[in-house]
């Protein structure tokens, strides 16, 4: 068994988002405690209001706990982080900037490359271009987001939520608005890479076979307030391609998932 330290470590952590609601026991989360390791990909489910993105705010420290404690890479989390990416279900790219613009935007705003940005733009430049040739957007990078498909905004979404190597990367639902095909598409640009970079990233979907085709471990919460009620360690070997999600343990993994989520929701 692995003795090396948590990355993300929340230790019976509540939330309420005034202390009046506090005092009369209203919380979004309440009595959260789980640990993942260096790397590793979790994902998080359950149904809508359940505090999942609540969670979100919590691994960021865009919010502090009530009670309890949250710890990211071995420090008590008492504030915004600078080592996280994040990347939502609205790609969020500014209109007035080209691709490649949008994508070197934490750079010009993040230390320590905020004070080097203007010496180093052209070596940043070409580590966003790299980047962005990773997610298949070489040849975009002066265009507009206008003139790009939506899933074409969400790699690049993505790529801006990478260009600064965070430790950790967020996402809030960022397939959700995509076709089926663009979402599947999207799953396998996200496992590329993070198999080569194996930051720790943190899922919050609605999509069971996402989270099963992506994750190591799937965390399923409660209504609200919302609990951890299930982990499943997603045993599926890797790398994993699009065949496996047509096999019998996939769908068995989903079925589970689904069934527990059903259970929660006539609770």
């Amino acid at each position: 068994m692995s003795t090396a330290p948590a990355f993300v470590d929340f230790k019976d952590v509540w939330l309420a988002y005034s202390d009046e609601l506090a005092a009369r026991n209203d919380f979004a989360i309440e009595d959260i405690t789980l640990s993942t390791r260096d790397g590793e990909f979790i994902a998080i489910v359950g149904p809508s209001g359940c505090g999942k993105s609540t969670f979100m705010k919590l691994a960021t420290g865009l919010k502090k706990p009530t009670k309890g404690s949250v710890a990211i890479a071995g420090q008590n989390v008492t504030g915004p982080l600078k080592i996280v990416g994040m990347a939502f279900q609205a790609p969020t790219l500014l209109p007035w900037r080209t691709t490649l613009d949008n994508v070197l935007l934490p750079l010009e705003i993040v230390e320590p490359y905020r004070s080097s940005f203007k010496a180093k733009r052209e070596e940043y430049a070409a580590r966003a271009r790299k980047l962005l040739a990773t997610v298949g957007l070489q040849g975009y990078e002066d265009k507009f987001p206008w003139q790009l498909s939506g899933g074409m905004q969400q790699r690049a979404s993505i790529c801006r939520a990478l260009i600064h190597e965070p430790r950790m990367l967020l996402l809030d639902e960022p397939f959700g608005a995509l076709d089926a095909f663009t979402r599947e598409e999207l799953w396998n640009v996200l496992r590329d890479l993070w198999t080569v970079q194996r930051f720790n990233v943190i899922l919050v979907t609605h999509d069971l076979r996402e989270a099963v085709y992506l994750a190591d471990t799937v965390y399923v919460m409660s209504k609200r307030p919302g609990r951890i009620l299930a982990t499943r360690q997603i045993d599926l070997p890797r790398p994993r391609d699009l065949e496996i999600t047509y096999t019998e343990p996939f769908t068995a993994l989903v079925l589970e998932l689904r069934e527990r989520i059903g259970s929660i929701r006539k609770s």
